[in-house]
């Protein structure tokens, strides 16, 4: 067989696996993700058993501690009144607080969001202050 001939199928072959395995790729990327909500989008249309990214900001004064349960509410960020109770146990991040932006793993109970474990990440801020020097 004419050597030329050998590094034109060679390159086909590489390079129908290189597509195939990119578009693998974007498959799964696009699929595997679970479906971002806001509390408006939650409390309208979620449906039991199925797990969402409810994203929002931690409503002000709403954060409690019972135990190793944290329960606080997250306000949609298009409309102040509406917010949804979250029952989170797991690792919370440092900078959670209220009036900081959130997302976490949620499944309906009811009216109430149940946080999956370890799942809460908190937009961390733009800008620390330093410490005041005493």
């Amino acid at each position: 067989m004419d050597p030329s001939r050998k590094r034109a199928i060679r390159l086909t072959v590489a390079l129908t696996a290189a597509l195939l395995l990119a578009a693998a790729l974007v498959y799964v990327s696009f699929t595997a993700g679970s479906q971002e909500v806001t509390a408006s989008q939650f409390l309208a249309s979620a449906k039991p058993g199925k797990t969402y990214e409810l994203a929002g900001t931690v409503l002000v004064g709403s954060v409690r501690r019972e135990g190793y349960t944290t329960l606080f509410r997250i306000r949609d960020p298009k409309s102040a009144s509406v917010s949804v109770p979250v029952r989170y146990t797991g690792i919370v991040p440092d900078p959670f607080a209220a009036g900081r932006a959130v997302m976490v793993a949620v499944k309906p109970d009811g009216s109430t969001a149940v946080g999956q474990e370890n799942s809460l990440t908190t937009k961390c801020p733009s800008k620390y202050q330093a410490a005041a020097n005493s």
